[in-house]
């Protein structure tokens, strides 16, 4: 979780104001930008750009260390954190149609699962980040450890024991008055959605977001479904100097990180959420507006602000004024992330099949990617 947001922090895109002053594609600077090099802890990559201002897509590496074969071009892959986004879109969706009070707080509508000394928590700060609620705690998400992931990810925690493993620390803060991204308000927001709609979170996204918008690539996993169906790149993770092939991983992560996509999918997706034919108007604007509180730890956000709306992250390259918003992933062995221009003039699906794990060596990789992307160079 840490590596990604890290890796969010650091994207550029466009300026809030006016329509983009975006250089045209450069076919030449993008393969150059996805090429893996001898140094990058990087075994494949897919990059694909669409919007009014170009097209472009590319692939680089292998797809497969053990046969070489190469990345597929529209392969699916774990989305990790990406999933958010659809989360939060199916929350909004709940309250548009007043069924869901944003302002409520979360022990109303679902009393008892949260400990006494937790403070109340509105819908809104779970989807903002602003809930103070406690981080994750598990050895994996805590550490990074490679070693201890490819021992137990077959292992499984459903969202009740994640949230009362969490919930043992205090909160970090008075809910409302800082940021920290935190995978537990996901889990609380996908418990959420089951509880007002009747339905399985999986079943809830599907007739939602997935069917209607023809995502053919997208789906909740079983909860106890290692696999990744469809044509994909596998995903690795460094051990002791040597790649282990962790494609088959638990999807636990669930509601704050479980899904499964590929790039075609999230592009799609991007640009129906950005045209309000995911989300009705009456709460997109929800996901384009930051909180105006500090980021608590001072680090994943630019500036020290509030950078995580509801559902979305307004991402910023460093020395630049340019920004645009999206969503990070990761999960091990995929590093993925969506980004675009308000005005969809500009919109781009990565997925990098990263070895580094949660150690951000990919990071430099994706800042040639979205200098190449939106700056042209």
């Amino acid at each position: 979780m840490l590596k990604e947001i890290a890796v969010a922090a650091v994207l550029s895109l466009v300026p809030a104001s006016a329509p983009p002053q975006l250089p045209p594609l450069n076919d030449a600077v993008l393969r150059k930008a996805i090429a893996i090099q001898p140094t990058d802890r990087v075994t494949g990559v897919q990059l694909r750009i669409t919007g009014t201002a170009g097209h472009w897509s590319g692939t680089s590496g292998v797809g497969d260390v053990r046969t070489g074969a190469p990345v597929p071009a529209n392969g699916r892959f774990r989305i990790g954190s990406i999933s958010k986004v659809f989360t939060a879109a199916v929350v909004l969706q709940l309250a548009a149609e007043h069924k869901v009070d944003v302002g409520q707080t979360v022990q109303h509508y679902l009393p008892g699962l949260l400990p006494d000394n937790i403070a109340p928590v509105t819908v809104g700060q779970l989807l903002d980040h602003t809930s103070g609620l406690p981080n994750d705690d598990s050895p994996y998400e805590t550490t990074g450890d490679a070693a201890w992931f490819v021992q137990h990810r077959f292992d499984s925690w459903t969202p009740a024991q994640i949230i009362a493993i969490d919930t043992r620390h205090p909160m970090r803060f008075t809910p409302g008055t800082k940021q920290q991204y935190a995978g537990i308000n996901y889990y609380l927001a996908g418990l959420l959605i089951e509880k007002i709609t009747g339905d399985t979170y999986a079943h809830a996204v599907q007739a939602r977001i997935i069917t209607p918008l023809g995502l053919r690539d997208t789906s909740v996993p079983g909860m106890n479904d290692p696999r990744i169906p469809g044509p994909h790149s596998h995903g690795y993770v460094e051990v002791k100097g040597k790649l282990v092939d962790i494609t088959e991983q638990i999807p636990w992560p669930w509601a704050e990180g479980g899904m499964i996509s590929s790039a075609a999918d999230l592009d799609r997706f991007l640009g129906a959420l950005f045209t309000g034919r995911v989300v009705p108007a009456s709460e997109l604007d929800r996901m384009f507006t930051l909180p105006d509180v500090p980021y608590a730890d001072n680090t994943n956000c630019p500036g020290g602000r509030a950078c995580f709306s509801m559902g979305l992250m307004k991402a910023t390259l460093p020395g630049t004024d340019l920004f645009a918003w999206g969503k990070t992933g990761s999960r091990p062995g995929y590093t993925s992330g969506f980004f675009a221009t308000r005005g969809l003039e500009r919109r781009a699906v990565y997925v990098l099949n990263s070895t580094g794990n949660k150690d951000g060596s990919d990071m430099p990789f994706v800042l040639r990617i979205a200098s190449a992307t939106f700056l042209g160079k």
